[in-house]
């Protein structure tokens, strides 16, 4: 079970605001997988491009309108981080909220799509909802209280070796600029398997047991917050490749159940030393 604090240790019911964001994630399943149709019947859905070169959509945008809306609704006092409305809001409660992680995907007619929704308590992850609206799987944990996938426990498998592991990678870009490269390299030639199926769903994979280990350098906060609390409700460990727990700035991810975390971690950070 996860050390984090148990529901007791907050002014308000982390119960009750797990049942907010599962319902802010099925308000906004239904507006992505009718968008999801839309665009596989050739329908437009207003895509265009931020600053940042990544594409937004209606389909982002009314996704998250409506998870802001189910969340204020019930916490007016709480502040929110959206991927496409920004930060609203001050206060010790801070949800965060990526309405349509995978937006590249949704564009082209891929089905690897998800809402995110996590609840920072003075900067520490109290809770996370993963919903993938076109796969049919919704994942979700708070602190404490254990992780499930649809509607059932999920925990991370024992696999202590990275010889015996099966390893995902996701975006890679600055981990292949850099000294760490060589290090990935390795890990690749003596784990058991080395597979790439990104996005939310590797994460998906090792929170159910059906994978070992996730590495990642160029990621959001708003991509993996959620995902975060999931792995760590069900048994992994959690943090960037400098062994850092996550924050607002993380930018890259190593999740793992405890023993295999333990063995790849120094690897990155004497490399990085």
């Amino acid at each position: 079970m996860s050390n984090h604090p148990t529901n007791h240790a907050f002014d308000i019911d982390l119960d009750q605001a797990l049942a907010t964001a599962k319902r802010a994630a099925q308000a906004a399943a239904t507006i992505i997988r009718n968008g999801y149709d839309a665009q596989q019947r050739g329908a437009d859905v207003g895509v265009r491009i931020k600053a940042d070169q990544s594409p937004v959509t209606e389909v982002d945008e009314a996704a998250e309108r409506a998870i802001r809306e189910i969340i204020l609704a019930d916490f007016p006092d709480h502040a929110i981080y959206g991927e496409e409305q920004g930060r609203s809001g001050e206060g010790d409660w801070l949800w965060l909220v990526d309405p349509l992680d995978g937006t590249k995907s949704f564009v082209r007619g891929q089905p690897m799509l998800a809402t995110q929704i996590a609840l920072m308590h003075r900067d520490r992850l109290v809770l996370g909802v993963s919903s993938a609206p076109i796969l049919g799987e919704l994942a979700w944990a708070r602190c404490g209280g254990g992780a499930f996938m649809d509607g059932q426990p999920i925990r991370i498998a024992a696999c202590d070796d990275i010889a015996d592991a099966a390893v995902s990678t996701g975006n890679l870009k600055s981990l292949a600029a850099g000294t760490c490269w060589n290090v990935l390299g390795e890990i690749a030639r003596e784990a058991h398997r080395l597979r790439g199926y990104g996005d939310f769903f590797h994460y998906h994979l090792l929170a159910r047991g059906a994978l070992d280990a996730v590495i990642e350098s160029d990621v959001n906060i708003l991509d993996v917050a959620a995902l975060a609390v999931i792995i760590e409700e069900a048994g992994g460990v959690f943090t960037d490749l400098d062994g850092r727990a996550l924050d607002l700035d993380t930018r890259s991810v190593l999740a793992a159940g405890p023993a295999l975390h333990a063995q790849i971690l120094p690897r990155f950070v004497d490399w990085q030393a």
